[in-house]
């Protein structure tokens, strides 16, 4: 039976589920339930139960999910309900009362969370998940140095290791991955992402410092029983996924993902002998079981995944077989061939159990479990750097209410180990971490204007001692279609000085770790609190909807592990002497111009300065402004055949940059202090020929932007000032792509 609130106003409650064969009470956790032209609403508990405010002026109820077909209903009492929502891909079975937006914000959430659903990441070349921010603003996305073709994305202003990126809520590229892991998802694979501003929920961990990435993957029971996807670009890069779904019985499904990845042709379209883009093979293969038994309460996931990755970059005419050197080689002759190869190797399985109390469906407790086994060997040019990584995650929490749902708890218990063996600067590097949780979430929802999120853990880890971890969300509705929230959080970390900075490698310059009396690699370990305020309005403009949304979001750590790059002829490891903060502030419009043409433009300023040893600077390579534009079109799908053309540009504009001090170096090598704008623009067209079979066509850097001499002395390789790091824009040019997908229901 259906849980009811206590307390006497006039609700309405009910379930909402998963669209199956047999109308099975498989719930949706986290669906949108509002009340249409209202901020009135909620979202559903982890079974898909919910319970809402209800008045006789309110006739339409609307129920929202990612990946699935909004529906509306008309509600004339207050009466129980029970909807099966239909998965997107069943277009022949479902009448659409409103078209989904591929991007959207929740009026009702008390964290400020942007969800992304697959529509969206098919509106550019996303073979990866390093690949699925180009059209969303909240996410920075540039390349690491000129060799390795490496993408590092950024948010808050802040790079990839201050993110907790999590697949399925389990903490997924950390340690040994931080650098490449990105890279290892592919874009298919995912069905949608849930991007996290500030501080997130205490239940994921305590690392969270600028916020959190959550990869929600394709589920057996709802991905098309056959996908292929095949992708080819002129920088030489083959793709092909391919997903094969089957139900093996009424409560177990499963799916074998295959994904396949080369390039074996050289580019070198500036003349400075390296290659543009690295040649690259990757095999990704991906078993994933989903087992559903809602008679008794259970749901699980079991995933096995097994990744090969080999990456080469350097000069065109390095040949690894024949040019491979490592840093205890004789004197050079100067006739040697600079070269990189990076091979990883990773397993991992992890699992998911979730079980609701049919007696008592409020309550419910989910298990969480992985193990990944990483290895990469790797090189550049005379740089060797080897890692091994063996870690196992853990996580136990219960969810209950308390008096009535208006009052919801979560608590449990968490476990991590982490096994590192490091080779680098000719150096041995071994530990192992350690650590033991529990954590505590209270929300409160009035199911009116406020809703709040309190969370707090304690962990005790071996190297990182015994600590506190406090998060608060707080979302309020002063008036119709608005959201106001804050949010303050303080995060901690252990930084993994060489696999978030392997870019380093690919210098001359001398690594040293200054005031080396610290725990992990002689470094104290990272804290910092995060602070939000933001904004989200809705409205009518022309007629149509329109929203725009202000952010502003302070980071102040107060330890930091200060990666300086400052002397030319050196990188600097050291703790934080003085302050470190990253503020960043965000304004985005969105409108429905007219029925099919969504138009979002977007305005960001940073300001990331931090205290290194010659004095207060902003962070290099961090643009102050940056403007952003995107303007997606969709015909009208015909009505038999279900056939329609999309079509996708996206403008970025970046202001200047500043380089690392270069003052040192001899006047050839030298640079100005700043980097020019740049400005890079991306389009994509789609011809969907039916629900069946679509072809599309794209470009990214259409207008050819390329940053001149983006490697420093790449005359001289093996020269003292040989350096890949400052990279401020596009290094290959324009680039053209071209694919097809064909899915069978």
């Amino acid at each position: 039976m259906l849980p009811t609130l206590l307390f006497s106003q006039e609700n309405i409650s009910g379930m909402i589920m998963e669209a199956n064969d047999k109308n099975e009470h498989i719930g949706l956790p986290g669906a949108n339930v509002y009340w249409l032209d209202t901020s009135i609403g909620t979202t559903t508990d982890i079974d898909g139960k919910f319970t809402v405010p209800y008045q006789k002026s309110y006739k339409k109820l609307v129920v929202s999910y990612v990946g699935f077909k909004t529906d509306t209903l008309t509600i004339t009492e207050p009466k129980m309900i029970q909807h099966w929502l239909k998965p997107t891909s069943d277009l022949d079975e479902v009448t659409v009362t409103s078209r989904k937006q591929a991007t959207s914000k929740s009026y009702l959430q008390s964290q400020n969370v942007i969800t992304v659903s697959s529509a969206e990441l098919l509106k550019a070349a996303c073979c990866n998940l390093s690949e699925s921010f180009e059209t969303n603003p909240s996410i920075d996305v540039n390349f690491s140095d000129a060799v390795t073709g490496t993408r590092q994305i950024k948010m808050l202003g802040l790079s990839s290791p201050y993110i907790l990126i999590a697949t399925e809520n389990i903490p997924s590229v950390r340690g040994a991955s931080q650098a490449y892991g990105l890279s290892f998802i592919p874009g298919t694979w995912v069905e949608s992402i849930q991007i996290t501003k500030g501080a997130g929920s205490v239940v994921n961990g305590f690392e969270s410092i600028a916020g959190q990435i959550n990869a929600e993957l394709q589920k057996p029971t709802t991905d098309d029983k056959l996908f292929v996807n095949a992708y080819a670009s002129v920088n030489g890069r083959l793709e092909l996924n391919t997903h094969l779904n089957t139900k093996v019985s009424d409560k177990w499904s499963t799916g074998l993902y295959l994904h396949g990845n080369l390039r074996d042709k050289k580019f070198d379209k500036n003349n400075d002998s390296f290659l543009d883009v690295p040649l690259k093979k990757q095999v990704n293969v991906m078993n994933r079981w989903q087992y559903v038994n809602p008679e008794k309460g259970f749901v699980s996931f079991i995933n096995l995944r097994y990744l090969n990755d080999n990456n080469q970059a350097g000069q065109v005419n390095f040949n690894p077989d024949t040019d491979r050197l490592i840093s205890n080689e004789p004197v050079l002759s100067g006739d040697e061939v600079w070269g990189s190869e990076i091979d990883t190797r990773r397993f991992e399985i992890s699992g998911k159990l979730g079980y609701v109390n049919p007696e008592i469906p409020w309550q419910t407790l989910g298990v969480q479990f992985a193990f990944s086994n990483h290895v990469q060997d790797s090189y550049f040019g005379l740089n060797q750097y080897d890692i091994k990584h063996n870690s196992i995650y853990s996580n136990v929490i219960y969810n209950s209410i308390i008096s009535d749902s208006r009052h919801k708890i979560k608590t449990g218990l968490s476990f991590t180990y982490d096994d590192y063996d490091e080779f680098a600067i000719s150096q041995d590097f071994e530990r192992s971490e350690r650590s033991f949780g529990g954590f505590f979430e209270y929300s409160y929802d009035d199911l009116d204007k406020l809703t709040l999120t309190a969370g707090l853990r304690f962990d005790s880890h071996n190297l990182l001692g015994e600590f506190v971890t406090p998060r608060l969300h707080v979302r309020y509705t002063p008036w119709e279609k608005s959201a106001f929230r804050v949010s303050a959080g303080r995060g901690k970390r252990s930084a993994n000085i060489f696999t978030e900075n392997q870019q380093l490698f690919a210098t001359s310059r001398n690594v040293n770790i200054l005031n080396n009396n610290g725990a992990i690699y002689g470094l104290n370990p990272e804290i910092a609190w995060n602070y939000g305020i933001s904004y989200l309005q809705g409205f009518n403009l022309f007629g149509r909807k329109a929203d725009i949304t202000f952010d502003y979001y302070k980071t102040d750590f107060k330890n930091q592990v200060v990666v300086d790059y400052e002397t030319p002829s050196e990188v600097n490891f050291y703790n934080l002497e003085g302050k470190s903060f990253a503020n960043s502030f965000q304004v985005e419009f969105n409108h429905n111009t007219f029925d099919g043409f969504d138009l979002r433009l977007a305005y960001k300023n940073y300001d990331v300065k931090t205290d290194y040893i010659s004095g207060k600077l902003s962070k290099p390579l961090t643009p102050k402004h940056r403007l952003f534009a995107n303007a997606a079109y969709e015909t009208e799908a015909n009505e038999n055949t279900l056939s329609q053309w999309k079509f996708d540009i996206t403008y970025n504009w970046l202001g200047e940059q500043r380089f690392g001090s270069t003052v040192a170096n001899p006047p050839q090598y030298q640079l100005s202090g700043n980097s020019p704008t740049v400005g890079t623009l991306n389009a994509q067209i789609t011809k969907v020929f039916s629900s069946k079979f679509e072809v599309y066509l794209g470009g990214e850097n259409i207008t050819n932007v390329k940053q001149n001499n983006p490697i420093l002395s790449a005359d001289n390789p093996f020269g003292s000032n040989f350096d890949t790091t400052f990279v401020y824009g596009p290094i290959f040019g324009s680039m053209y792509y071209t694919g097809l997908r064909y899915k069978l229901n």
